[in-house]
């Protein structure tokens, strides 16, 4: 073999290499990347779940006068949302779910994450106004306190 085509298979080769290395390290910097992503998305996902969930207990209790209580509280908010006149004809636009999800009332009160956490309720009525706690244990996210009025309906994040 002369010296030409061994430089030519040589350049191919290398060229190849070059090739593939640079793929491998696009891939090592964008995949990274992309799950981030991901869970910032899902983190939007789920925060925006729990703020669902904190309308339909306002509405609730606009329309009760009160918060559900404790036991079966989050299953009285299926049972509101599936039976109230205003929330059967207008339900699905007053709580949008964010895409890929659509809105359903037997899945508001669980998180979009799998394993898809119940999200938890607790109501503490010994004190006026009666506050809740709404926590999604999957991430310590939380809405309201049981104990400072000034978080009523405040999330933990903002």
């Amino acid at each position: 073999m002369d010296l030409t085509t061994r430089n030519n298979i040589l350049t191919i080769v290398l060229a190849i290499l070059i090739v593939i290395l640079a793929y491998f390290l696009y891939r090592s910097i964008v995949d990274p990347y992309q799950e981030v992503i991901q869970e910032q998305q899902m983190v939007e996902r789920e925060r925006h779940r729990l703020e669902l969930v904190r309308d339909v207990l306002v509405q609730y209790r606009n329309r009760t006068g009160n918060f559900p209580p404790t036991e079966g509280g989050l299953d009285s908010l299926i049972v509101f949302l599936r039976t109230d006149s205003l929330m059967v004809a207008r339900g699905d636009s007053l709580f949008r779910f964010l895409p890929p999800s659509t809105f359903s009332p037997d899945s508001i009160i669980y998180s979009p994450r799998p394993p898809h956490n119940r999200f938890e309720y607790t109501l503490n009525d010994t004190i006026r106004p009666r506050l809740y706690l709404l926590e999604n244990p999957g991430t310590g996210d939380r809405i309201g306190d049981l104990q400072r009025t000034t978080m009523l309906n405040a999330p933990n994040w903002n």
